[in-house]
């Protein structure tokens, strides 16, 4: 029985595109964070905590997984990572004993800081053979509505 798709060739499913192009663009940002001890879901969480402490302090952990559209579970064990690096705080929220409200230190800000940098070198890079990067970014967005 020959295999039923609809493609002639793999390189035709924007499927199977997309996971090569999404597997090569992680292992150079890998890469990228290696030398700073940092995974890529660590930095995402960390970057993002930075991102939405510029409007609150004590962002609530389920906020940060959500903004980062992250299992809240696996969200939970990497922030307990973060925090025992020394690069954020978890508190419980005053309002609610169940939720814990998060901080980043000035060391995991500082560290973010040396990391974006990175991984907008590896972006720039990476993303320079498109003739249009942002409206790539815009066609990413519209997959990502629902």
């Amino acid at each position: 029985m020959p295999l039923q798709t609809e493609f002639s060739e793999p390189n035709d499913n924007p499927g199977f595109l997309l996971w090569r192009v999404t597997n090569a663009w992680q292992r150079q940002i890998r890469a990228a964070l290696e030398p700073l001890d940092l995974t890529h879901v660590q930095f995402v969480l960390l970057a993002s905590l930075a991102w939405l402490s510029k409007q609150d302090k004590g962002i609530a952990q389920v906020l940060l997984a959500q903004h980062a559209n992250t299992d809240v579970m696996m969200t939970s064990q990497v922030v307990r990572t973060l925090e025992s690096k020394g690069y954020l705080m978890r508190q419980t929220d005053p309002m609610d004993a169940r939720a814990k409200l998060l901080t980043i230190t000035p060391t995991g800000l500082a560290l973010v800081n040396i990391a974006i940098k990175a991984v907008e070198a590896v972006d720039k890079s990476f993303f320079s053979k498109l003739e249009r990067p942002r409206e790539f970014a815009l066609t990413l967005q519209t997959l990502l509505e629902e």
